[in-house]
Formats: structure tokens, C-alpha cells, sequence
């Protein structure tokens, strides 16, 4: 994969940003957007595809973004389609510090120092490519305002900004909330950014992965204890029960 195109990952993140404080809008729901926007990106490189509710790894060949392979490489080693939800609502730590970094480094973003109440170090992220940010969202607005179906791209960027709650931060107040209808209507317009913006909501919703059990040894079933073990047990219990029963005889005897 080229570097010449902003991956969606990136495009949210920037989305994200609040140029006014320098911090991520809706920061704990943008990780699982995140985790979603690898997804899609991927879908689009050709790597991955949807499998029902699940993602399936078609062409695992590096894209030669070191984030994005890394997810790819993961999902690989699972050997079978995973389901969205479970994929999106597992560990993500440090995904969103590796994007700033990342923009950063692509002259995108640049680092504020600062101090929470004069003690805690803190860092803000200010945009330094504004044009770029304003490209991003003049591509949102003119789908949510012309209802021309936009391009998948957008399609799915826009799906990962209603799924995140970005579009209060887009689209605030009671003026933007014809806006923040019509991005929530353009999930439709990609089944992939569908299919994904609705494993970040049904995360945020409570989704869990079901409890994990290991596997019964083959031969018998789950919870059940060999034959030997079972006798074992029963002539313990019995000798101990008979060893009991002496006991008091001997005590009775005594007196």
C-alpha cells in the first residue's frame, strides 16, 4: 500500500482532534474505532473480507503499513474468520498514541507539552496540515448535504464517526442535528464500514465475547471424572467415613 493516500485510521483520528484544546473527542470509543478503521482499510487494500459477522483474511501479503500489518499479521494467526465484535472489543493498547506518533511524524500533527494542575505532564496534539483536516471534512459534509452516495472511502469514514459519537463533536447543538441524521444514514453506503461501525456499537452496548471453556479430554464429557478417579474417591470417602465411625467406637468404649 501506498503512503501517497491518508488511511481511514488517520482520517479519524484527525476527524477526532479538537483544534481549539488539542485533545481526541469521545477518546475511550475512538480506540474501538480505531481497531474498526484497520478493518476497513484492509478490506479496501484487499487483504480482508467480511464472512457474515466475521472477518476473513483473503491475501495476507504485507501492505507495507507497519499498524495495519501488525493487525493483519493477528488476525492471520487466529486461522479461522473472527467475529467483528470480538475482534474490535479486545485489547487495544496504545493504538491511539501510535497514530498521533505516527501523524506526527508525517509533519501532520505537532507534540504541546503542558501540565495537568501544574504537576501531571501532559501532552496535546495541535494540526499543523489544517488543509488537510479541512479536505476531510469538507468530503463529509458534502455527502451528508448533497446525498450523492459517496465513495467508500467516505462512506466508511462517515459509518466510523457516527459509530464513535463524533458527530456531536461535528455537528453540535440542536442546528447540527439534521447533519448528525444524515451521517448516521450514511453507514448504509458500505457494507464493510456498516458492518464494522455496528461491532463499535454493540461493543459500546455491553457485546461480549462468550466465556471460554476448555475443552473436554475426547471420550467423555465436560465436568465428568474418569472411572479410576471416581473409584479412588468413593474408597477414600468410604475409608475416611469407616475411620470416623472407629473413632467414636473407640470413644465410647473408653469411657
Amino acid at each position: 500500500m501506498g503512503r501517497s493516500r491518508r488511511t481511514i485510521p488517520e482520517e479519524l483520528l484527525l476527524l477526532a482532534l479538537d483544534p481549539a484544546t488539542g485533545t481526541t473527542a469521545q477518546p475511550q470509543s475512538l480506540d474501538l474505532g480505531l481497531a474498526g478503521a484497520q478493518l476497513v482499510e484492509l478490506a479496501l487494500a484487499g487483504r480482508i473480507a467480511p464472512d457474515g459477522d466475521r472477518i476473513a483474511v483473503v491475501l495476507p501479503r504485507p501492505t507495507g503499513d507497519p499498524t495495519l500489518d501488525s493487525a493483519l499479521e493477528l488476525l492471520r494467526r487466529r486461522g479461522s474468520p473472527v467475529r467483528a465484535v470480538h475482534w474490535i472489543g479486545g485489547p487495544r493498547l496504545g493504538l491511539r498514541q501510535t497514530y498521533l506518533s505516527h501523524l506526527e511524524r508525517c509533519g501532520m500533527v505537532h507534540a504541546v507539552a503542558g501540565q495537568m494542575c501544574g504537576v501531571l505532564p501532559t501532552t496535546r496534539y495541535q494540526a499543523t496540515e489544517t488543509a488537510i483536516s479541512r479536505e476531510i471534512r469538507t468530503r463529509l459534509d458534502n455527502a451528508i448535504r448533497t446525498g450523492v452516495p459517496p465513495d467508500p472511502r467516505t462512506a466508511a469514514l462517515a459509518a466510523l464517526a457516527h459509530a464513535v459519537g463524533l458527530g456531536k463533536h461535528l455537528y453540535p447543538g440542536n442546528e447540527g442535528r439534521s447533519s448528525r441524521s444524515r451521517l448516521r444514514d450514511l453507514i448504509r453506503h458500505d457494507p464493510m464500514g456498516g458492518l464494522v461501525a455496528h461491532a463499535v456499537m454493540d461493543v459500546q452496548n455491553g457485546a461480549a465475547a462468550p466465556p471460554r471453556r476448555a475443552p473436554a479430554p475426547t471420550g467423555r464429557p465436560a465436568g465428568a471424572r474418569p472411572a479410576a478417579e471416581t473409584a479412588t474417591s468413593v474408597s477414600a470417602q468410604s475409608a475416611s467415613l469407616h475411620g470416623s465411625m472407629d473413632g467414636s467406637m473407640a470413644r465410647v468404649g473408653a469411657r
